[in-house]
């Protein structure tokens, strides 16, 4: 047994029991999802309520499942299908555009780079109701309304900034003599990049793919307005179409809420070595 698995075994009982109590504030929220997605809708509106049904109902799930693309539950399917296209197409662009964009401004020293690099981050700060109508102009002058392709590119025009800054300050934390004995070496900036920062980046760029891709997967404003069509509608729009005219069945809410969390959780369990890593990184820069 290693030093810090002795110590782990060790530790005082309240740390046991404050680690049990953050686990179950974080995860009552699913596990009431999960509960109410099968409770007949007449039980969730009883007093006192009941956590846990006396019958179950199914029925939401199935309608998710096999309902016809016309209806808002059916249509649920091609909308995780659609926020997952345009979360990867926006996460490609951005990171590509960021990883050159940020290399540039860390070791190429020209006049203003760090102007230009606090230009790109104010767009970021942008109230995102300020840009609708000019980006809805945009998008209706080069026929790209109601399409993944324009909501990928309107995601990017805020979410590349994030990750630019992200990156270029990761980049910075690299020593310069690494650029050095790989130019001695005969290498060019394009492979300096790929061979040699980027994998001393991989932390950082891991923790900039996830936040880049929760931004988009929970973005709710621009697929909103800029979407009408179930080609091109992403999730949180799906979702808040289960609400009807005059009845809402909160069942169904919660069984699309759930299904739209479980992409995130997984990604983040999966690459969580290298998010602590990255985090941990820009929380020492400097």
């Amino acid at each position: 047994m290693t030093r810090r698995h002795r110590r782990d075994a060790h530790a005082p009982w309240w740390q046991h029991l404050l680690a049990l109590l953050v686990v179950i504030v974080f995860l009552a929220p699913f596990a009431w999802l999960a509960i109410a997605s099968i409770t007949p809708a007449g039980a969730l509106l009883d007093r006192p309520l009941r956590w846990w049904p006396k019958t179950l109902d199914l029925s939401r799930w199935s309608a998710i499942a096999t309902g016809g693309a016309a209806t808002p539950a059916g249509g649920f399917r091609q909308a995780m299908i659609n926020s997952t296209i345009v979360a990867l197409g926006t996460v490609a662009l951005s990171l590509t555009v960021a990883v050159l964009g940020g290399y540039a401004l860390s070791r190429l020293r020209f006049r203003g780079h760090r102007m230009v690099l606090l230009g790109f981050l104010s767009t970021y700060m942008m109230p995102p109701i300020a840009i609708v109508i000019p980006l809805y102009l945009i998008l209706v002058q080069f026929g790209l309304l109601d399409s993944k392709i324009g909501l990928i590119l309107v995601y990017s025009s805020f979410i590349t900034p994030f990750v630019l800054w992200t990156l270029t300050g990761f980049f910075d934390t690299l020593p310069r003599e690494l650029d050095e004995a790989a130019t001695v070496d005969g290498a060019g900036r394009l492979r300096i990049l790929v061979q040699v920062l980027l994998p001393l980046c991989r932390p950082g760029i891991f923790s900039a793919v996830l936040f880049a891709s929760l931004l988009c997967w929970d973005e709710f404003l621009y697929a909103l307005i800029f979407t009408s069509s179930s080609s091109s509608k992403t999730i949180p729009v799906a979702v808040a179409e289960f609400s009807g005219k005059f009845s809402t069945d909160f069942g169904l809410v919660s069984a699309g809420g759930l299904l739209a969390a479980l992409p995130p959780v997984i990604v983040a369990l999966i690459f969580q070595r290298h998010i602590a890593a990255g985090l941990a990184a820009g929380a020492v820069k400097g």
